[in-house]
């Protein structure tokens, strides 16, 4: 997790990021992010960044030097053209970082983080981020782990979870109401799921929806898979929908990323944040939380 300020167009604002790190061998690596760069004005924007990574140990591997790239698409709240009122953007971008982190023997990590942000039509930003991370796979010695210890088993079998939490639209007041959504998880090979998943948004000042989503998944699980991460994405299809704006609201897309925590053989306990994204301006944010049953 990092954060810290962001510049653009003679703008400041802040940025921050949460990723998830894996080696590819000694000298590369790969990464997938959530990026938010803050509130410059006009622009509300973030979005799933995946990036390859270059990367040197020195100083015994205590520190690594890295340079990344990758393509990022970003979803941006804009002032709407005619003046009144927001509008929902959806385009790609190309972020280029250079890194800086030093490995404790504790398995936490320091970062130091810059990222130039390009896209198509919007401002170009560059942020400098602090933060910490932590190696959730043991290093065979110290520095970073070279690349993820081989797997034996599927992570997932067969889940079913009901979870609960809040709608929140991507608007320039963030409205909010309740949401919920019942999931059923399938493993289809070791580090791959899929979902099926009926969601329930309530009413706010301008949208209802109702609709079934099914998504693909990358999933990973860690501490003898007591904890998972996965990131997924998929088609979101409205049901039933009540709206003030008339617009193709029928078929959207849904990105997420999932942790989950297994009390049990059979229990678990999962936190979902979904991205609704559509095509006539009612981008939501989805933060659900529920418990689940292994079968």
């Amino acid at each position: 997790m990092l954060a810290g300020p962001l510049g653009g167009e003679n703008e400041r604002s802040y940025s921050w990021e949460v990723a998830f790190r894996q080696g590819l061998g000694r000298y590369g690596a790969w990464s997938f992010s959530w990026l938010n760069e803050g509130h410059i004005p006009n622009h509300h924007r973030d979005g799933p960044l995946l990036q390859a990574w270059a990367r040197l140990p020195v100083l015994d591997d205590r520190l690594e030097l890295a340079a990344g790239a990758g393509p990022y698409r970003f979803f941006d709240t804009i002032a709407a053209e005619a003046g009144e009122g927001y509008a929902n953007t959806h385009g790609w971008g190309v972020v280029v970082s250079v890194r800086a982190a030093y490995y404790f023997s504790n398995r936490w990590v320091a970062q130091l983080k810059l990222n130039r942000v390009e896209t198509n039509g919007g401002p170009g930003t560059t942020g400098i981020l602090f933060g910490v991370g932590y190696q959730l796979d043991a290093p065979d010695q110290p520095g970073p782990r070279e690349s993820p210890p081989r797997r034996s088993r599927d992570v997932t079998g067969d889940e079913l979870t009901l979870m609960y939490g809040r709608s929140i639209l991507n608007s320039e007041v963030s409205e909010t109401s309740s949401a919920g959504a019942l999931e059923y998880r399938h493993g289809l090979a070791r580090a791959i799921d899929v979902t099926a998943t009926y969601v329930h948004e309530a009413g706010n000042l301008h949208s209802r929806r109702d609709g079934i989503a099914a998504q693909l998944w990358l999933t990973g699980g860690y501490f003898g898979d007591r904890l998972t991460l996965s990131a997924g994405a998929g088609p979101y299809v409205a049901i039933t929908q009540n709206d003030d704006q008339t617009g193709d609201g029928r078929l959207s897309g849904l990105f997420s990323v999932s942790a989950s925590y297994r009390f049990t053989t059979r229990w678990l306990a999962r936190v979902t944040w979904n991205r609704v994204a559509t095509r006539y301006d009612r981008d939501v944010d989805l933060i659900l939380a529920g418990v689940g049953v292994q079968f």
